[in-house]
C-alpha cells in the first residue's frame, strides 16, 4: 500500500561520545546490553514486526558494522564516509533504497520491554491526517533518560514541543518533503518542523517500559529493566 511503510532506516552511524570509553575503539551500536548488542536489540523489534526493507546507515567504525552485520543478507548498509549526515541528512542519503512510501526510522540506542515498538506506531497510523507518526513514552516509563520530556500530546494526539512525553527514536514518517531541504547534514527536526508547521504531525505512547541506552550507566539501567543477570 502507497500510504503504509515497507521500509526501515536504522541510525548507526553517530560516535557515541556519551559512552565515553566504551566506544573509544568500537561504534555505539555494538555496546552489548544484557550480552546482545545494542543494534541486536533494535532489529529484534523489526524481526518481531513482519518482513521490510532494511538499511542500516554506519560512519564510526563503519567495518565493524558491516563485519557483524555481514550475515544478514536481508540488510543493506550505507557508509556514509567524507562526513556524518545526522539523522535527516542520513535518511534523505538512502531514500534511493527506502522508496517513496512512509518509511519508519528507529534509533539503536535504546532498549524496549513490552510490545513492539512498530507494531504499536502502525496500529495508530492514519497517513490521511498524519505525515508522522512518533512512538512518545511518559517520563516515568523511560528509563535512563535525563529531561524534561520532548512533546506534548494533545487529546488528538498531535505534538507540540514542550515538557511532557519522551520521543523514544522510533518513527513513521513520510518522506517527500525532504526534497525542500538543501542541507547535506541536517537533523530531522528540520522536516519536522516543516509538519509542525501544518499540524501533520502525531505521537502515540509506547505501553511498556524503554530505556535509554546514550551513556555507561543506562547499560546497568536497561539491564535491570530487562531482569538480566549475568551467570
Amino acid at each position: 500500500m502507497r500510504d503504509h511503510p515497507n521500509a526501515i532506516m536504522l541510525f548507526a552511524a553517530g560516535f557515541g561520545t556519551r559512552m565515553r570509553e566504551l566506544t573509544k575503539h568500537q561504534p555505539k551500536p555494538l555496546v552489548r546490553v544484557a550480552n546482545r548488542t545494542l543494534l541486536d536489540h533494535a532489529l529484534e523489534q523489526v524481526n518481531q514486526y513482519t518482513p521490510l526493507k532494511k538499511v542500516v546507515n554506519c560512519h564510526y567504525f563503519p567495518e565493524q558494522v558491516k563485519a557483524h552485520l555481514s550475515n544478514q543478507k536481508d540488510i543493506t548498509i550505507v557508509e556514509e564516509r567524507d562526513i556524518i549526515l545526522e539523522t535527516g541528512g542520513g535518511l534523505k542519503n538512502a531514500l534511493p533504497l527506502l522508496g517513496s512510501n512512509p518509511v519508519f526510522t528507529m534509533n539503536t540506542d535504546a532498549v524496549w520491554k513490552g510490545p513492539n515498538a512498530l507494531s504499536t506506531l502502525l496500529e495508530s497510523w492514519n497517513p490521511k491526517e498524519m505525515d508522522a507518526l512518533l512512538l512518545c513514552i511518559p517520563k516515568e516509563n523511560a528509563i535512563g533518560h535525563k529531561g524534561n520530556g520532548d512533546f506534548i500530546l494533545a487529546d488528538n494526539g498531535q505534538l507540540t514541543y514542550g515538557a511532557g512525553d519522551v520521543y523514544t527514536g522510533v518513527q513513521i514518517i513520510k518522506t517527500d518533503l525532504l526534497s525542500e531541504i538543501n542541507e547535506t547534514s541536517f537533523s530531522l527536526k528540520l522536516l519536522w518542523e516543516k509538519l509542525l508547521a501544518h499540524n501533520r504531525m502525531f505521537g502515540v505512547r509506547y505501553a511498556g517500559r524503554w530505556c535509554d541506552v546514550g551513556t555507561p550507566e543506562g547499560i546497568t539501567l536497561a539491564e535491570e529493566m530487562l531482569g538480566y543477570t549475568d551467570v
